[in-house]
């Protein structure tokens, strides 16, 4: 009997629960992914135990020796995988990432500058909602009528507002990222410059997406979506920056590091840099091709009018049905997306006028381009059908029998 069972059966039910969910849907929320077994070993391993303030070699605790050595390992793999001067691999999250960053080099009322929520852009990139909002003067650029990111437009914003940082990156933007253009623009205005490469990371550490790193003054990623770790942050830097940015870690934004989770990290940064995963993200990239040019067969309309990347966005705004709509019923065919809002939205983010769609889960899972059209279509029939609960009823078996072929790894068959 699982101990969490014998303990505690009301939280042992719902984690088979979440289980069941995990093997009979199918996943194509663009920022979740499945972690390995060992991953997932090493988060829930007996590292979850230890405090360890500070960082290897200058730790505010005792009994520092071993971890030391897991952390060490987290950041010789991460720098092995982005290239940069140094990294910090503590941070809790993406956003705590981002945080940490802005802490290290602006001051209250600093001027932020980032793509536009509504446009592709993160929380953490300036919204209202956020510190990132609250704290420093946030300016805003949108992608242009093709929903794709004007340079010019950048640029003229950019020498306007006089930014102290510009951030680049996004959470739902389709298209790759000109950063040597972003540089260009920063060293005009004299801005800093961050890349958010929280969604693209996989796609970056092998290759397959423009890198950052040369032309950024720092770099901050989650680990889990197309990385397939643990979910958690980490912040790279170049190296003037480093001593700053490990000091807006700790104490700055946050306390102890979760020395289990940066094990974890450690173990999807090994996994990585192996071979194979440069063929997973190949395949991440080509199930996406495939998944979007047949619902624009289909009649679906994308923001920018396709991908370069793992993620695409649907158009609702023209249908009489809404991304909120949509979310319920393909929820209800066995497929989970989430709601987005999309360039020019019309629609509450709580309704939304746009759904966001990712494959770096089903890839994991072992689809190929071929189950990836055929996805498109069960989409496109479960929205065309939404009033026939049969139809629905149908589409969620056939995505049943998928997945019932595609194991998730680290659960089996």
């Amino acid at each position: 009997m699982n101990p969490i069972e014998a303990q505690d059966p009301a939280i042992w039910n719902l984690i088979r629960a979440e289980e069941a969910r995990q093997r009979e849907d199918l996943e194509l929320i663009a920022s979740e992914n499945y972690a390995s077994a060992a991953v997932m070993a090493a988060a829930g391993s007996v590292l979850t135990n230890k405090y360890a303030e500070g960082l290897p070699g200058k730790r505010y605790y005792g009994g520092c020796a071993v971890v030391d050595q897991v952390e060490d390992i987290a950041r010789e793999r991460a720098l092995q995988l982005f290239g940069a001067d140094g990294v910090n691999v503590q941070p809790h999250s993406g956003a705590q990432a981002n945080a940490a960053v802005y802490l290290s080099c602006l001051k209250p009322g600093d001027v932020l500058m980032g793509l536009d929520l509504s446009n592709g852009g993160h929380l953490t990139h300036g919204s209202p909602a956020t510190s990132s909002g609250k704290l420093y003067r946030a300016v805003h650029y949108r992608v242009d009528s093709t929903g794709r990111i004007d340079m010019n437009a950048v640029r003229e914003l950019a020498l306007r507002e006089r930014p102290a940082m510009i951030v680049t990156g996004a959470s739902a933007y389709p298209r790759l990222w000109d950063f040597a253009a972003f540089r260009a623009i920063a060293d005009e205005v004299g801005a800093l410059l961050l890349a958010d490469i929280a969604h693209v990371a996989g796609l970056v550490a092998v290759g397959l997406h423009p890198s950052p790193v040369p032309y950024c003054d720092f770099v901050t990623t989650t680990t889990h979506k197309t990385l397939r770790g643990p979910r958690g942050g980490i912040a790279m830097a170049r190296s003037a920056h480093m001593k700053a940015l490990n000091s807006a870690v700790f104490p700055g934004s946050q306390g102890g590091p979760l020395m289990h989770i940066i094990a974890a990290k450690a173990v999807a940064f090994g996994e990585a840099l192996r071979p194979e995963f440069k063929a997973y993200q190949q395949q991440v990239l080509d199930n996406a091709q495939a998944m979007a040019g047949r619902l624009q067969e289909r009649g679906f309309a994308l923001v920018s009018g396709g991908t370069d990347n793992h993620l695409m966005l649907l158009d609702l705004s023209l249908k009489s049905y809404s991304g909120k709509d949509a979310e319920e019923v393909l929820g209800r065919a066995g497929i989970t997306v989430n709601k987005n809002t999309v360039p020019n939205e019309k629609r509450s983010p709580f309704v939304t006028s746009g759904v966001r769609l990712g494959t770096p889960a089903m890839t994991t899972r072992g689809c190929v381009a071929g189950d990836a059209i055929r996805v498109a279509d069960l989409i496109a029939d479960a929205l065309d059908n939404r009033e026939d609960a049969d139809r629905i009823a149908s589409i969620r078996a056939e995505i049943h029998a998928l997945c019932g072929t595609k194991p998730v790894p680290g659960l089996g068959r």
